[in-house]
Protein backbone atom coordinates (compact mmCIF):
# COMPACT_ATOMS: atom_id res chain seq x y z
CA UNK A 1 0.00 0.00 0.00
CA UNK A 2 1.17 3.81 -0.86
CA UNK A 3 0.51 5.52 2.39
CA UNK A 4 0.10 9.00 -0.02
CA UNK A 5 -3.04 7.51 -1.06
CA UNK A 6 -4.29 8.59 2.33
CA UNK A 7 -2.76 11.50 2.75
CA UNK A 8 -4.50 14.37 1.54
CA UNK A 9 -3.22 17.34 3.24
CA UNK A 10 0.33 16.36 4.62
CA UNK A 11 1.24 19.46 6.84
CA UNK A 12 -1.12 22.23 8.04
CA UNK A 13 0.60 25.58 9.68
CA UNK A 14 -1.02 27.49 12.27
CA UNK A 15 -2.42 24.84 14.40
CA UNK A 16 -2.93 25.02 17.93
CA UNK A 17 -1.99 21.99 20.34
CA UNK A 18 -3.88 21.59 23.54
CA UNK A 19 -2.61 18.84 25.57
CA UNK A 20 -2.16 17.98 29.50
CA UNK A 21 0.57 19.22 31.36
CA UNK A 22 1.37 21.56 29.00
CA UNK A 23 0.29 25.34 28.06
CA UNK A 24 -1.30 25.41 24.54
CA UNK A 25 0.99 25.63 21.69
CA UNK A 26 0.89 27.05 18.00
CA UNK A 27 3.07 25.49 15.04
CA UNK A 28 2.83 23.15 12.36
CA UNK A 29 1.27 19.55 12.26
CA UNK A 30 2.42 17.19 10.30
CA UNK A 31 1.08 13.97 9.17
CA UNK A 32 3.37 10.34 7.47
CA UNK A 33 2.73 6.96 7.01
CA UNK A 34 2.80 5.89 10.49
CA UNK A 35 3.63 9.30 12.44
CA UNK A 36 1.84 12.62 13.63
CA UNK A 37 4.31 15.52 14.33
CA UNK A 38 3.61 18.67 15.81
CA UNK A 39 5.97 21.44 15.65
CA UNK A 40 6.02 24.37 18.19
CA UNK A 41 8.49 27.05 17.19
CA UNK A 42 6.88 30.20 18.95
CA UNK A 43 9.20 32.21 20.89
CA UNK A 44 12.05 30.45 20.46
CA UNK A 45 11.07 27.58 21.98
CA UNK A 46 11.05 23.89 20.08
CA UNK A 47 8.53 21.77 21.45
CA UNK A 48 7.57 18.93 19.52
CA UNK A 49 4.99 16.22 19.71
CA UNK A 50 5.66 12.74 17.84
CA UNK A 51 2.98 10.35 18.11
CA UNK A 52 2.94 6.64 16.45
CA UNK A 53 -0.39 6.61 14.79
CA UNK A 54 -0.17 3.13 16.48
CA UNK A 55 -1.04 4.69 19.27
CA UNK A 56 -4.73 6.46 18.64
CA UNK A 57 -7.71 4.54 19.53
CA UNK A 58 -9.85 7.43 18.77
CA UNK A 59 -10.66 10.64 17.17
CA UNK A 60 -13.77 12.88 17.58
CA UNK A 61 -14.42 15.95 15.06
CA UNK A 62 -16.22 19.26 15.84
CA UNK A 63 -16.68 22.17 13.15
CA UNK A 64 -16.96 25.19 14.33
CA UNK A 65 -17.27 28.05 10.96
CA UNK A 66 -13.89 27.29 8.85
CA UNK A 67 -12.12 25.52 11.28
CA UNK A 68 -12.37 22.49 13.17
CA UNK A 69 -11.10 20.77 16.36
CA UNK A 70 -9.81 16.97 16.59
CA UNK A 71 -9.35 15.40 19.82
CA UNK A 72 -7.41 12.27 19.84
CA UNK A 73 -7.64 10.08 22.16
CA UNK A 74 -4.89 7.40 22.96
CA UNK A 75 -4.13 3.76 23.49
CA UNK A 76 -1.65 4.82 26.22
CA UNK A 77 -5.20 7.31 27.63
CA UNK A 78 -3.67 10.41 26.80
CA UNK A 79 -6.36 13.26 25.49
CA UNK A 80 -5.33 16.23 23.46
CA UNK A 81 -6.63 18.24 21.14
CA UNK A 82 -5.50 20.08 17.59
CA UNK A 83 -7.60 22.89 16.34
CA UNK A 84 -6.57 22.74 12.54
CA UNK A 85 -7.52 25.96 10.69
CA UNK A 86 -9.81 25.47 7.52
CA UNK A 87 -12.79 23.10 7.14
CA UNK A 88 -11.06 20.77 4.75
CA UNK A 89 -7.47 20.27 5.96
CA UNK A 90 -9.30 19.23 9.15
CA UNK A 91 -11.53 17.01 7.51
CA UNK A 92 -8.33 15.59 5.39
CA UNK A 93 -6.52 14.88 8.88
CA UNK A 94 -9.19 13.00 10.52
CA UNK A 95 -9.74 11.01 7.81
CA UNK A 96 -6.30 9.89 7.14
CA UNK A 97 -6.05 9.33 10.87
CA UNK A 98 -8.88 6.88 11.12
CA UNK A 99 -7.08 5.07 8.31
CA UNK A 100 -3.20 4.72 8.99
CA UNK A 101 -4.11 4.61 12.92
CA UNK A 102 -5.90 0.96 11.77
CA UNK A 103 -3.45 -0.93 9.45
CA UNK A 104 -4.19 -4.47 9.16
CA UNK A 105 -1.63 -5.26 7.69
CA UNK A 106 1.17 -6.43 9.95
CA UNK A 107 3.88 -6.05 7.62
CA UNK A 108 2.88 -2.30 6.63
CA UNK A 109 3.21 -1.31 10.28
CA UNK A 110 6.18 0.96 11.77
CA UNK A 111 8.27 -1.90 13.40
CA UNK A 112 8.93 -3.06 9.63
CA UNK A 113 10.69 0.49 9.06
CA UNK A 114 11.93 1.37 12.08
CA UNK A 115 15.63 1.22 11.78
CA UNK A 116 17.50 2.45 15.05
CA UNK A 117 21.82 3.11 14.88
CA UNK A 118 21.66 1.24 17.96
CA UNK A 119 20.47 -1.95 16.87
CA UNK A 120 20.87 -4.27 14.22
CA UNK A 121 19.17 -6.66 12.35
CA UNK A 122 21.96 -9.21 12.51
CA UNK A 123 21.58 -9.27 16.31
CA UNK A 124 19.68 -12.26 18.15
CA UNK A 125 15.96 -11.79 18.24
CA UNK A 126 14.64 -12.27 21.69
CA UNK A 127 16.32 -13.07 25.42
CA UNK A 128 15.45 -16.88 25.34
CA UNK A 129 14.17 -19.74 23.42
CA UNK A 130 12.40 -23.37 24.85
CA UNK A 131 16.07 -24.76 23.74
CA UNK A 132 18.24 -22.27 25.87
CA UNK A 133 15.66 -22.86 28.84
CA UNK A 134 15.87 -26.33 28.75
CA UNK A 135 19.82 -26.06 28.43
CA UNK A 136 19.55 -23.84 31.91
CA UNK A 137 17.58 -26.41 33.55
CA UNK A 138 20.52 -29.09 34.65
CA UNK A 139 18.25 -30.68 37.49
CA UNK A 140 14.83 -30.52 35.09
CA UNK A 141 16.71 -33.08 32.42
CA UNK A 142 16.88 -36.03 34.33
CA UNK A 143 12.69 -36.16 33.55
CA UNK A 144 12.40 -33.53 31.14
CA UNK A 145 12.65 -33.71 27.37
CA UNK A 146 13.04 -30.93 24.43
CA UNK A 147 10.42 -32.33 22.27
CA UNK A 148 10.50 -30.91 17.86
CA UNK A 149 7.52 -32.58 17.61
CA UNK A 150 5.39 -28.89 16.26
CA UNK A 151 8.64 -28.21 14.14
CA UNK A 152 6.55 -27.16 11.35
CA UNK A 153 3.65 -25.87 13.61
CA UNK A 154 1.47 -29.03 12.00
CA UNK A 155 0.42 -30.04 15.71
CA UNK A 156 -0.11 -26.93 17.47
CA UNK A 157 -0.51 -23.26 15.60
CA UNK A 158 -0.14 -21.42 18.77
CA UNK A 159 2.74 -23.40 20.53
CA UNK A 160 6.42 -22.48 19.70
CA UNK A 161 8.82 -25.56 17.11
CA UNK A 162 10.15 -26.73 20.40
CA UNK A 163 8.25 -27.57 23.63
CA UNK A 164 9.62 -29.54 27.18
CA UNK A 165 7.63 -32.64 27.65
CA UNK A 166 8.16 -35.72 30.22
CA UNK A 167 10.91 -37.90 29.32
CA UNK A 168 8.84 -41.56 28.88
CA UNK A 169 6.08 -39.37 26.37
CA UNK A 170 6.81 -40.26 22.59
CA UNK A 171 6.24 -37.48 19.93
CA UNK A 172 3.51 -39.62 18.57
CA UNK A 173 1.67 -39.74 21.95
CA UNK A 174 1.62 -35.34 22.50
CA UNK A 175 0.60 -36.10 18.58
CA UNK A 176 -2.59 -38.03 19.39
CA UNK A 177 -3.01 -35.70 23.03
CA UNK A 178 -2.93 -32.52 20.85
CA UNK A 179 -6.09 -33.66 19.08
CA UNK A 180 -8.08 -34.08 22.24
CA UNK A 181 -7.10 -30.69 23.72
CA UNK A 182 -8.99 -27.29 22.28
CA UNK A 183 -6.46 -25.65 19.63
CA UNK A 184 -4.19 -28.53 19.87
CA UNK A 185 -2.51 -27.00 22.82
CA UNK A 186 -1.55 -30.33 24.94
CA UNK A 187 0.21 -29.81 28.02
CA UNK A 188 3.35 -28.72 28.03
CA UNK A 189 5.85 -27.36 31.12
CA UNK A 190 6.47 -23.75 31.89
CA UNK A 191 8.05 -23.72 35.64
CA UNK A 192 10.27 -26.08 37.33
CA UNK A 193 11.09 -25.38 41.01
CA UNK A 194 14.20 -26.42 42.00
CA UNK A 195 13.51 -26.47 45.51
CA UNK A 196 11.43 -29.78 45.25
CA UNK A 197 11.22 -30.68 41.67
CA UNK A 198 7.52 -29.88 41.20
CA UNK A 199 6.23 -28.14 37.88
CA UNK A 200 3.65 -26.32 36.42
CA UNK A 201 1.97 -27.25 33.47
CA UNK A 202 -0.17 -25.59 31.02
CA UNK A 203 -2.34 -26.28 28.34
CA UNK A 204 -6.50 -25.91 26.79
CA UNK A 205 -9.21 -27.52 27.95
CA UNK A 206 -9.81 -31.43 26.90
CA UNK A 207 -12.45 -31.88 24.63
CA UNK A 208 -14.61 -35.07 26.01
CA UNK A 209 -18.01 -33.48 25.33
CA UNK A 210 -20.87 -34.48 25.93
CA UNK A 211 -20.08 -37.94 24.96
CA UNK A 212 -17.40 -38.05 27.61
CA UNK A 213 -14.62 -39.42 25.36
CA UNK A 214 -11.35 -40.23 26.64
CA UNK A 215 -7.79 -40.03 25.14
CA UNK A 216 -5.17 -42.66 27.00
CA UNK A 217 -2.82 -40.78 25.34
CA UNK A 218 -3.83 -37.58 27.20
CA UNK A 219 -3.88 -39.43 30.51
CA UNK A 220 -0.10 -40.93 29.58
CA UNK A 221 1.17 -37.77 29.41
CA UNK A 222 -0.52 -36.33 32.42
CA UNK A 223 1.11 -39.27 34.54
CA UNK A 224 4.03 -39.20 33.35
CA UNK A 225 4.63 -35.44 34.88
CA UNK A 226 3.18 -37.03 38.67
CA UNK A 227 6.55 -39.09 38.64
CA UNK A 228 6.80 -40.38 42.04
CA UNK A 229 4.41 -38.01 43.62
CA UNK A 230 0.85 -39.38 44.40
CA UNK A 231 -1.35 -36.60 43.70
CA UNK A 232 -1.28 -33.18 41.36
CA UNK A 233 -3.95 -30.59 41.08
CA UNK A 234 -5.62 -29.35 37.61
CA UNK A 235 -6.10 -25.40 37.71
CA UNK A 236 -9.19 -24.62 35.73
CA UNK A 237 -9.95 -20.82 35.15
CA UNK A 238 -13.22 -21.45 34.74
CA UNK A 239 -16.45 -21.68 37.08
CA UNK A 240 -17.98 -25.42 37.63
CA UNK A 241 -20.69 -24.65 35.93
CA UNK A 242 -18.49 -23.31 32.80
CA UNK A 243 -16.31 -26.18 32.33
CA UNK A 244 -20.13 -28.14 32.67
CA UNK A 245 -21.58 -26.37 30.32
CA UNK A 246 -18.67 -26.26 27.45
CA UNK A 247 -19.13 -30.33 26.98
CA UNK A 248 -22.25 -29.00 25.30
CA UNK A 249 -20.04 -27.51 22.92
CA UNK A 250 -17.48 -30.48 22.56
CA UNK A 251 -15.16 -29.02 25.47
CA UNK A 252 -14.56 -30.02 28.91
CA UNK A 253 -12.76 -30.88 31.86
CA UNK A 254 -10.54 -33.70 32.95
CA UNK A 255 -13.13 -36.38 35.09
CA UNK A 256 -12.27 -37.44 38.37
CA UNK A 257 -12.60 -41.21 36.99
CA UNK A 258 -9.89 -41.31 34.09
CA UNK A 259 -7.28 -38.69 35.83
CA UNK A 260 -7.57 -40.12 39.26
CA UNK A 261 -4.49 -38.72 40.80
CA UNK A 262 -5.45 -34.72 39.85
CA UNK A 263 -7.70 -33.02 42.13
CA UNK A 264 -9.53 -30.18 40.02
CA UNK A 265 -9.85 -26.61 41.05
CA UNK A 266 -11.91 -24.13 39.78
CA UNK A 267 -11.27 -20.56 40.12
CA UNK A 268 -13.66 -18.04 37.69
CA UNK A 269 -11.20 -15.61 35.75
CA UNK A 270 -12.88 -13.04 33.57
CA UNK A 271 -11.64 -12.20 29.94
CA UNK A 272 -12.69 -11.10 26.51
CA UNK A 273 -15.10 -8.94 26.31
CA UNK A 274 -16.15 -8.35 30.17
CA UNK A 275 -11.96 -7.39 31.19
CA UNK A 276 -12.77 -5.25 28.01
CA UNK A 277 -15.59 -3.47 29.42
CA UNK A 278 -13.76 -3.36 32.47
CA UNK A 279 -11.02 -1.25 31.05
CA UNK A 280 -13.09 1.39 29.49
CA UNK A 281 -14.98 2.00 33.00
CA UNK A 282 -12.13 2.32 35.50
CA UNK A 283 -10.44 4.49 32.30
CA UNK A 284 -14.06 6.34 32.50
CA UNK A 285 -14.14 6.94 36.09
CA UNK A 286 -10.50 8.11 35.84
CA UNK A 287 -11.93 10.58 33.56
CA UNK A 288 -14.62 11.77 35.78
CA UNK A 289 -14.23 15.80 36.53
CA UNK A 290 -16.73 15.89 38.78
CA UNK A 291 -14.72 16.25 41.94
CA UNK A 292 -17.47 14.11 43.82
CA UNK A 293 -15.55 11.29 46.06
CA UNK A 294 -18.22 8.85 46.81
CA UNK A 295 -19.05 8.96 42.94
CA UNK A 296 -15.55 8.14 41.96
CA UNK A 297 -15.27 5.64 44.72
CA UNK A 298 -18.79 3.99 43.23
CA UNK A 299 -17.67 4.41 39.51
CA UNK A 300 -14.06 2.58 40.52
CA UNK A 301 -16.10 -0.30 42.51
CA UNK A 302 -18.19 -0.52 39.83
CA UNK A 303 -15.47 -1.15 37.01
CA UNK A 304 -14.53 -4.41 38.80
CA UNK A 305 -10.97 -3.67 37.94
CA UNK A 306 -9.56 -3.87 41.51
CA UNK A 307 -11.82 -7.01 42.07
CA UNK A 308 -9.69 -8.55 38.94
CA UNK A 309 -6.25 -7.81 40.27
CA UNK A 310 -7.87 -9.63 43.25
CA UNK A 311 -8.80 -12.94 41.54
CA UNK A 312 -5.53 -12.91 39.73
CA UNK A 313 -3.44 -12.47 42.09
CA UNK A 314 -5.48 -14.82 44.56
CA UNK A 315 -5.18 -17.31 41.47
CA UNK A 316 -1.49 -17.15 41.41
CA UNK A 317 -1.05 -17.14 44.80
CA UNK A 318 -3.16 -20.56 45.29
CA UNK A 319 -0.88 -22.57 42.19
CA UNK A 320 2.35 -21.43 44.08
CA UNK A 321 1.17 -22.54 47.35
CA UNK A 322 -0.13 -25.69 45.36
CA UNK A 323 3.38 -25.91 43.92
CA UNK A 324 5.83 -24.37 46.93
CA UNK A 325 4.22 -25.13 50.30
CA UNK A 326 2.02 -28.38 49.31
CA UNK A 327 5.04 -30.25 47.25
CA UNK A 328 2.28 -31.12 44.17
CA UNK A 329 2.58 -30.48 40.22
CA UNK A 330 0.01 -28.34 38.71
CA UNK A 331 -1.64 -28.39 35.25
CA UNK A 332 -3.14 -24.94 34.57
CA UNK A 333 -5.78 -24.25 31.39
CA UNK A 334 -9.38 -22.76 30.67
CA UNK A 335 -10.72 -22.71 27.54
CA UNK A 336 -7.92 -21.78 24.93
CA UNK A 337 -5.23 -21.58 27.15
CA UNK A 338 -3.86 -18.52 25.75
CA UNK A 339 -4.89 -15.69 28.55
CA UNK A 340 -5.74 -16.15 31.70
CA UNK A 341 -3.46 -19.68 32.09
CA UNK A 342 -0.42 -17.29 31.02
CA UNK A 343 -1.75 -14.67 33.80
CA UNK A 344 -1.44 -16.59 36.46
CA UNK A 345 1.21 -19.26 35.43
CA UNK A 346 3.61 -15.67 34.77
CA UNK A 347 2.51 -14.17 38.37
CA UNK A 348 2.83 -18.29 40.33
CA UNK A 349 6.53 -17.86 38.96
CA UNK A 350 7.26 -13.78 40.11
CA UNK A 351 6.09 -15.07 43.61
CA UNK A 352 8.21 -18.07 43.58
CA UNK A 353 11.66 -17.91 41.42
CA UNK A 354 13.75 -15.35 42.63
CA UNK A 355 15.38 -14.93 39.18
CA UNK A 356 11.84 -13.87 37.50
CA UNK A 357 12.09 -10.66 39.89
CA UNK A 358 15.26 -9.45 37.86
CA UNK A 359 15.07 -7.22 35.38
CA UNK A 360 16.06 -9.61 32.64
CA UNK A 361 15.04 -12.79 33.79
CA UNK A 362 11.39 -11.07 34.05
CA UNK A 363 11.36 -9.66 30.36
CA UNK A 364 12.70 -13.96 29.44
CA UNK A 365 9.47 -14.97 31.18
CA UNK A 366 7.06 -12.48 29.51
CA UNK A 367 8.92 -13.83 26.27
CA UNK A 368 8.45 -17.29 27.62
CA UNK A 369 5.03 -17.37 28.99
CA UNK A 370 3.18 -14.48 26.29
CA UNK A 371 5.24 -14.29 23.03
CA UNK A 372 6.92 -17.29 23.16
CA UNK A 373 3.26 -19.19 23.99
CA UNK A 374 0.91 -17.55 21.83
CA UNK A 375 -1.33 -14.72 23.62
CA UNK A 376 -2.97 -13.69 20.91
CA UNK A 377 -1.64 -9.81 20.96
CA UNK A 378 -2.88 -8.60 18.00
CA UNK A 379 -6.28 -9.63 18.62
CA UNK A 380 -6.07 -8.23 22.02
CA UNK A 381 -4.89 -5.17 21.58
CA UNK A 382 -6.40 -4.04 18.53
CA UNK A 383 -8.15 -1.20 21.26
CA UNK A 384 -7.85 -0.12 24.38
CA UNK A 385 -10.33 2.42 26.57
CA UNK A 386 -11.62 4.94 24.21
CA UNK A 387 -12.62 3.12 20.66
CA UNK A 388 -15.86 3.48 19.39
CA UNK A 389 -15.27 0.21 17.44
CA UNK A 390 -17.75 -2.37 18.20
CA UNK A 391 -15.80 -4.89 20.29
CA UNK A 392 -14.43 -8.12 18.91
CA UNK A 393 -11.29 -10.12 20.27
CA UNK A 394 -9.71 -7.45 22.49
CA UNK A 395 -9.27 -7.91 26.39
CA UNK A 396 -6.67 -6.26 28.26
CA UNK A 397 -4.89 -9.28 29.88
CA UNK A 398 -1.30 -7.85 29.58
CA UNK A 399 -2.33 -4.82 30.90
CA UNK A 400 -4.21 -6.97 34.23
CA UNK A 401 -0.67 -8.52 34.47
CA UNK A 402 1.43 -5.47 34.63
CA UNK A 403 -0.91 -4.10 37.00
CA UNK A 404 -0.62 -7.59 39.05
CA UNK A 405 3.07 -7.09 38.92
CA UNK A 406 2.97 -3.44 40.07
CA UNK A 407 0.82 -4.60 43.15
CA UNK A 408 3.60 -6.87 43.98
CA UNK A 409 6.16 -3.90 43.41
CA UNK A 410 4.32 -2.07 45.72
CA UNK A 411 3.72 -4.68 48.53
CA UNK A 412 7.23 -5.78 48.39
CA UNK A 413 9.58 -2.22 47.27
CA UNK A 414 13.38 -4.31 47.79
CA UNK A 415 12.03 -7.49 46.11
CA UNK A 416 11.69 -6.64 42.18
CA UNK A 417 14.96 -5.87 39.83
CA UNK A 418 13.08 -2.93 38.01
CA UNK A 419 11.03 -0.35 38.71
CA UNK A 420 7.19 1.12 37.77
CA UNK A 421 8.58 2.85 34.67
CA UNK A 422 9.34 -0.49 33.26
CA UNK A 423 6.05 -1.94 33.82
CA UNK A 424 4.61 1.54 32.21
CA UNK A 425 7.25 1.68 29.45
CA UNK A 426 5.51 -1.97 28.60
CA UNK A 427 2.31 -0.86 28.87
CA UNK A 428 2.88 1.62 26.34
CA UNK A 429 4.69 -0.70 24.02
CA UNK A 430 2.37 -3.89 23.95
CA UNK A 431 -0.38 -1.25 22.03
CA UNK A 432 1.81 1.21 19.51
CA UNK A 433 5.54 0.02 19.67
CA UNK A 434 8.45 0.66 17.12
CA UNK A 435 9.73 -3.19 17.84
CA UNK A 436 8.30 -6.05 16.58
CA UNK A 437 7.81 -7.82 19.97
CA UNK A 438 3.59 -7.77 20.48
CA UNK A 439 3.00 -8.27 16.94
CA UNK A 440 0.71 -11.08 15.71
CA UNK A 441 -0.44 -13.88 17.66
CA UNK A 442 1.74 -16.95 17.48
CA UNK A 443 5.53 -17.83 16.77
CA UNK A 444 4.18 -19.22 13.45
CA UNK A 445 2.60 -15.56 12.16
CA UNK A 446 5.85 -14.00 13.34
CA UNK A 447 8.07 -16.80 11.40
CA UNK A 448 5.83 -16.42 8.31
CA UNK A 449 5.79 -12.62 8.32
CA UNK A 450 9.15 -12.45 9.26
CA UNK A 451 8.91 -10.48 12.31
CA UNK A 452 12.24 -11.92 13.55
CA UNK A 453 14.39 -11.12 10.37
CA UNK A 454 12.84 -7.87 9.82
CA UNK A 455 12.29 -5.72 12.80
CA UNK A 456 14.12 -5.29 16.14
CA UNK A 457 13.58 -7.17 19.24
CA UNK A 458 12.15 -4.21 22.46
CA UNK A 459 13.08 -7.07 24.94
CA UNK A 460 17.07 -6.78 24.21
CA UNK A 461 16.62 -2.70 23.35
CA UNK A 462 15.43 -2.62 26.93
CA UNK A 463 18.62 -4.45 28.37
CA UNK A 464 21.21 -2.03 26.26
CA UNK A 465 22.82 -0.46 29.31
CA UNK A 466 21.60 3.12 28.85
CA UNK A 467 17.92 1.73 29.17
CA UNK A 468 18.49 -0.73 32.12
CA UNK A 469 20.24 2.01 34.41
CA UNK A 470 17.00 3.67 33.95
CA UNK A 471 14.52 0.91 34.29
CA UNK A 472 16.35 -0.76 37.27
CA UNK A 473 14.98 -0.77 41.16
CA UNK A 474 18.14 1.35 43.20
CA UNK A 475 16.64 -0.31 46.19
CA UNK A 476 16.56 -3.95 44.92
CA UNK A 477 17.65 -6.80 47.55
CA UNK A 478 17.81 -9.96 46.46
CA UNK A 479 15.78 -12.78 48.18
CA UNK A 480 15.56 -16.55 47.85
CA UNK A 481 12.12 -16.49 49.84
CA UNK A 482 8.83 -16.23 47.96
CA UNK A 483 6.91 -13.00 47.94
CA UNK A 484 3.21 -13.64 49.07
CA UNK A 485 0.73 -10.96 48.09
CA UNK A 486 -1.94 -9.64 50.65
CA UNK A 487 -5.33 -9.80 48.09
CA UNK A 488 -7.34 -7.85 50.95
CA UNK A 489 -9.41 -5.13 49.21
CA UNK A 490 -7.54 -2.51 51.60
CA UNK A 491 -4.13 -3.95 50.09
CA UNK A 492 -4.91 -3.33 46.35
CA UNK A 493 -4.59 0.23 45.18
CA UNK A 494 -5.36 1.58 41.41
CA UNK A 495 -2.45 1.75 39.63
CA UNK A 496 -2.25 5.84 39.48
CA UNK A 497 0.76 5.70 37.39
CA UNK A 498 -0.75 4.35 34.49
CA UNK A 499 -4.32 5.46 34.91
CA UNK A 500 -3.83 8.79 36.10
CA UNK A 501 -0.11 9.33 34.55
CA UNK A 502 -1.66 12.18 32.60
CA UNK A 503 -2.61 14.46 35.58
CA UNK A 504 -0.54 17.27 37.36
CA UNK A 505 -0.58 14.89 40.56
CA UNK A 506 0.99 11.86 39.07
CA UNK A 507 3.52 14.12 37.18
CA UNK A 508 4.66 15.73 40.81
CA UNK A 509 4.57 11.99 42.10
CA UNK A 510 6.75 11.00 39.18
CA UNK A 511 9.22 13.85 39.39
CA UNK A 512 9.41 12.99 43.32
CA UNK A 513 9.74 9.51 42.66
CA UNK A 514 13.41 10.68 40.37
CA UNK A 515 14.50 12.60 42.30
CA UNK A 516 14.04 9.97 45.60
CA UNK A 517 16.04 6.91 42.56
CA UNK A 518 18.73 10.16 41.96
CA UNK A 519 19.24 10.01 45.84
CA UNK A 520 19.35 6.06 46.76
CA UNK A 521 21.96 5.89 43.53
CA UNK A 522 24.35 9.21 44.63
CA UNK A 523 24.50 7.14 47.99
CA UNK A 524 24.89 3.94 47.12
CA UNK A 525 27.93 5.30 44.96
CA UNK A 526 29.53 7.50 48.26
CA UNK A 527 29.30 3.94 49.98
CA UNK A 528 31.39 2.18 47.56
CA UNK A 529 34.11 4.45 47.43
Amino acid sequence: MEFSEHIKTANVEDVVLRQPLNPPGRGTLCITGHHLLFSDREDGGSRQLLLLLRNIDAIEKRMTGSSGTITIKCKDLRVFQLDIPGMEQCLNIARSIETLSCLDCVCEMYPFFYRPAFLSLQDQWGLSSPEKHYSQMKALQAGWRLSSVNRDYSVCPSYPPAVIVPNGVDDDTLKKAAKFRQGGRFPVLCYYHKKNGMVIMRSSQPLPGANRKRCREDELLLQAVMGDSDKGYVIDTRSSQQAQQARMTGGGFESKSSYSCWKRLHRQMERGKALQESLIKVVEACGDESHNMDRWLSKLENSKWLSHIQTALSTAGLLAECVERDGHSVLVHGSEGRDCSLLISTLAQIIMDPHCRTMEGFLALLEREWVQAGHPFQQRCARSAFSHARLQQESPLFLLLLDCVWQLWRQFPLALGFSEALLLRLATEVYASNYGTFLCNSDQERCTLGVKTKTHCLFQALLRLEERDYYCNPLYEPTELAIWPSVHPQSLQLWRGFFLRWTPQTRHLEEAQEEIRNMVIECGKLMLR
